[in-house]
């Protein structure tokens, strides 16, 4: 019989684009390519879908960021099927096959929101990770947090700036959110990988943040600073009908004297710290992970999230942000937690084609 087609999509239009490189080059190498046959697709930043080629470069090399090499041929996912179509300039448009199950190792905006997994589904093939609805309500932090407390998980204080609201009542929106008190923290709304965020401790910093944020999203997040040790904890969804299982909790310290966990912390590693277990009281540690399931179920999320709280001097958890297609280079957060919990990154990438696999695809 043949080996499952997995067709591992990384790349996009959007900030993330190494980052979700650098991911990619950590799963096609884990992949079991005895039990898989595995298709390397990159979407270049302008969006064209590539195959992958010989001379890709996944990681960060002397301080530049890795980009889709976009000399490969050019790819086509026909709506209604699972076929993918090489068109080559120049020659006939050649049909490589069914896939069987995308990987798509991709972040933030146009990939991680909903809209590739809307692609997908249109397509009826099968894929890793969160449906459209979760992807795109975990990507937006203000919905998130909506939803979470919905569910019963304490949130921080926030105040959700649209572009609108920005442009024609700006004092207003400065005056609400002075009212959660300096220091805040101003963040794009549906980014990820810590872009565009900025502490501030007065008004001339808390403008001039909103404008940093909204390079990277129209719709800016500004959170009341909650003074916490980061705790992090990893979900993972059952391959049967038992609930979503969740790793042990780790601590993420920043290094170098940075005061929050922005990009250079999370992908230059001399400037992060994950301590598994974190160093928190058993009990704590129990209600920190049944709170990440109920976040997890929450959202209706599939596959694999990471799920990030607050724990404070005074002993409370505050729920902080799920991110659906966590960081996952072999040393990111998530997989880290598992390997530490044991299950190991190679068998980790396995759980999740094997769970992409084993559902339908359509409405669940």
């Amino acid at each position: 019989m043949s080996k499952p087609r997995v067709a591992v999509v990384f790349g996009g239009r959007n900030s993330e684009h190494a980052v979700s490189l650098m991911g990619a080059g950590s799963v096609l190498d884990a992949i079991d390519r005895t039990k898989y046959e595995v298709i390397p697709i990159g979407i270049a930043q302008d969006g064209r879908w590539v195959l992958g080629t010989s001379d890709q470069r996944y990681a960060i090399e002397s301080g530049e960021l890795p980009v889709v090499d976009t000399t490969g041929a050019s790819l086509a996912l026909p709506s209604g099927g699972s076929s993918l179509v090489a068109y080559d300039p120049g020659s006939i448009p050649v049909e490589l096959g069914a896939v069987d199950v995308v990987f798509p190792v991709m972040h933030g905006p146009f990939a991680e929101d909903g809209t590739i997994q809307g692609l997908l589904e249109m397509a009826g093939v099968r894929y890793v990770g969160s449906g459209v609805l979760a992807s795109a309500v975990g990507m937006d932090k203000a919905h998130m947090k909506t939803v979470m407390s919905a569910a019963g998980l304490p949130t921080g204080p926030y105040v959700a700036v649209r572009d609108r609201e920005w442009r024609l009542n700006r004092e207003c929106v400065l005056k609400e959110a002075e009212e959660l008190g300096y220091p805040v923290f101003v963040k794009p709304a549906r980014a990820g990988s810590s872009q565009g965020i900025s502490k501030a401790s007065d008004r001339a910093e808390l403008e001039a943040a909103v404008e940093v944020a909204r390079q990277h999203d129209p719709k800016v997040l500004i959170e009341a600073a909650i003074v916490g040790r980061e705790i992090e904890c990893a979900v993972l969804q059952s391959l049967g009908d038992e609930p979503a299982a969740a790793s042990m909790p780790g601590e993420v310290r920043v290094e170098g004297g940075q005061e929050f966990f922005d990009f250079a912390a999370k992908y230059y590693p001399d400037q992060m710290s994950l301590t598994v277990p974190a160093d928190i009281p058993q009990e704590t540690a129990e209600e920190l992970r049944a709170m990440a399931v109920s976040a997890f179920e929450a959202l209706e999320c599939e596959g694999l999230a990471r799920v990030d709280f607050f724990y404070t001097p005074d002993g409370r958890l505050v729920f902080n942000e799920i991110n659906t297609m966590p960081g996952f280079t072999a040393l990111s957060v998530a997989p880290q937690l598992w390997a530490a919990s044991g299950l190991p990154y190679p068998a980790l990438v396995d759980r999740l084609i094997q769970l992409a696999l084993s559902r339908s695809p359509g409405l669940r």
